[in-house]
């Protein structure tokens, strides 16, 4: 039975709830099971990193949530919160400037055109990119070109009246492995870059991520799915004091037990 994703508030504090969700594509014979009643919630606040291996339905689990698909069974609850969804390439619009790029998704949020360019100026210059307004995107690195793909998702969760972000419960962000094809130093960069948007605008973050350092790095706590069909097969708290480098020794140490984990669950499956 297909349910449909609901905007009514959670029973508990949960910015994000997951009941029993099951993710199958095709019909009959031919279907396959991508996501196996998943459950999990996500409190107001909290940055959860998603972790497993390729194949797993992370990516599915993220477009369920963000309401770009529906799912098989279960529900998902995001309480009425504004969600927006950070892809992993940045997928911004090439004959647009940055400006122009933000401006649409302004746009699209109901933000009055004499308000447009003050907003776009304003989230430019919270990922550090306000010199760039007019630059194209094959004018900018990978790095900076993410981080516009950031102000962009952070404009779809403004509040339409205030142009700020709703907060904890009010506004979510999924980030689907968003720094996975850059180099070491920039997504580095990039990690510090999105803790502080985090904690400045107390998002909830819902981060998939194939980098196990990655999601000890940033998360506060590390959900692994199975192979596929991707169930939730355990739950890693991390502890940590912020910030944290992904070099530290207990960040390497968290993410050894976590791929050791990682690879009974591969092997298991014979993925």
């Amino acid at each position: 039975m297909t349910q449909a994703v609901t905007a009514a508030p959670s029973r508990t504090a949960a910015a994000v709830r997951l009941d029993g969700v099951s993710k199958a594509f095709g019909t009959g014979g031919d279907s396959l099971l991508a996501l196996d009643r998943v459950s999990l919630d996500v409190a107001p606040g909290e940055f959860t990193c998603l972790l497993g291996a390729s194949g797993c339905g992370k990516s599915t689990l993220l477009n369920l949530v963000a309401d770009l698909d529906r799912p098989s069974g279960g529900t998902i609850d995001t309480g009425g919160a504004r969600v927006a969804l950070m892809f992993q390439e940045p997928a911004l619009f090439p004959w647009l400037t940055v400006t122009g790029n933000l401006e649409l998704a302004l746009k699209m949020r109901g933000v009055p055109r004499a308000e447009r360019r003050a907003r776009a100026a304003e989230l430019l210059d919270s990922v550090h990119l306000g010199g760039f307004a007019k630059k194209r995107p094959h004018q900018l690195s990978g790095g900076m070109r993410q981080r516009v793909a950031l102000a962009r998702a952070l404009a779809l969760t403004e509040d339409e009246s205030t142009g700020e972000g709703g907060g904890g419960q009010g506004t979510v962000l999924l980030m689907d492995e968003p720094f996975g094809a850059l180099d070491a130093m920039t997504r580095d960069l990039l990690h510090d870059e999105i803790e502080r948007i985090w904690r400045t605008r107390g998002l909830t973050v819902l981060f998939v991520t194939h980098n196990v350092r990655e999601a000890v790095r940033l998360g506060d706590r590390v959900v692994l799915l199975s192979s596929r069909p991707g169930r939730v097969v355990q739950e890693f708290p991390v502890p940590m004091d912020r910030p944290r480098r992904i070099d530290a020794p207990e960040v390497a140490a968290l993410a050894a037990t976590i791929t050791d984990r990682l690879r009974e669950e591969v092997g298991r499956h014979g993925a």
